[in-house]
């Protein structure tokens, strides 16, 4: 009798990010349905579209509906890290002040929900690349976070 091996089940769904620009900007791959949903404190299911246009993006969601800068969303681990391009776009968003606290809370989210080390890792490179963007207290923060999950794992 052959035996049977039981494997996760994953869902394929369909994307709620819509590219309404024929010129795609170079920060939109870091654009994700979790960060927005997060960005907006919502659930993920109540995110219903997303649309990239040439210079903003469009989240329309359960009680949400709001234009919001490609340099609102902090880079992630699963695309092509931040670029010298990118950067230009980020300073001049965040010229007078640093990145919002927003930034400080996602990544203290990425970090408190790595299950291996070589995850906790990648973030760790992220936020190490990005840490010009972020205040001292808040970057300060970030490194007690990393250092406390790093003993966990």
């Amino acid at each position: 009798m052959a035996s049977t091996i039981d494997l996760p089940r994953y869902q394929i769904r369909e994307s709620k990010i819509v590219h309404k620009s024929p010129i795609l900007h170079p920060l939109a791959r870091f654009i994700t349905e979790e960060t927005a949903a997060m960005m907006f404190g919502i659930d993920f299911e109540d995110i219903y579209r997303i649309t990239c246009l040439r210079y903003v993006v469009h989240v329309h969601g359960k009680g949400v509906s709001r234009f919001v800068s490609y340099a609102d969303f902090p880079p992630i681990s699963a695309v092509n890290p931040p670029t010298v391009t990118d950067f230009v776009f980020w300073h001049k968003r965040w010229r007078k002040k640093p990145a919002t606290e927003f930034w400080q809370n996602f990544y203290t989210h990425q970090f408190q929900q790595a299950v291996w080390e070589s995850e906790l890792l990648e973030w760790g490179k992220i936020v190490n690349s990005v840490k010009s963007l972020l205040s001292e207290t808040g970057l300060q923060n970030l490194r007690d976070i990393y250092i406390e999950k790093k003993s966990w794992l």
